[in-house]
């Protein structure tokens, strides 16, 4: 069907975002065109304000409205307990499930040449001056599993292991190649209470 011009561009965008089919599109597209001027302002607003404020923040990487996000503020979360995830739709998982009192690092992606991601395109070197602030810490590798998953956690292993800090994993329980986006509450949290030391 032939949708008007400026309404296939509202289909088209809604239908690029993860999760949403054609069907979806639409539907989402002919609400948005059928809500009423507060609404839509209302949404042009929060758009242009996530576009302008929302940032990372300046000691994990986690997106936030303000210089520090709100967890790495938080003086009830353990400062010696840090978990290392590669994004923050992961941690948003996390603290959809409070199964964690500690605190939490972004690396913003996985290491993989073949996608000419290296360690230095990470938020690595940040990771370790936290580490060298910190008093016998322990770093909770929680990437995916997956090749680009075991060779950055791998390469955690390598770098960390120069300084004083016990270095642990997510139990094997976590399926092969599974985002821990999709995990449910249960399985995650088992996952985070049977975390093993990575061994040489």
């Amino acid at each position: 069907m032939n949708y008007p011009k400026n309404l296939k561009g509202i289909i088209d965008f809604y239908k690029s975002l993860p999760g949403i089919g054609e069907k979806n599109a639409i539907r989402m597209a002919i609400n948005t065109y059928e809500s009423n001027d507060d609404r839509i302002n209302e949404f042009i607003s929060n758009l242009q304000n996530m576009r302008t404020n929302v940032k990372k923040c300046s000691i994990c990487g986690m997106i936030t409205d303000n210089d520090v996000c709100d967890i790495c503020s938080d003086t009830n979360r353990d400062d010696n307990l840090i978990c290392v995830l590669e994004d923050y739709k992961n941690l948003f998982n996390f603290e959809k499930n409070n199964i964690f009192k500690g605190k939490y690092h972004i690396l913003g992606g996985l290491i993989s040449p073949m996608d000419g991601v290296n360690p230095e395109d990470l938020n690595i070197h940040s990771l370790v001056e936290r580490i060298k602030k910190l008093h016998k810490p322990e770093v909770i590798i929680a990437l995916t599993s997956s090749i680009e998953g075991e060779m950055t956690m791998l390469y955690l292993k390598n770098i960390l292991d120069k300084y004083d800090v016990k270095i642990s994993r997510l139990s094997y329980g976590v399926p092969l190649g599974m985002n821990l986006d999709y995990m449910d509450m249960l399985s995650l949290n088992k996952a985070l209470d049977d975390r093993r030391e990575i061994e040489d």
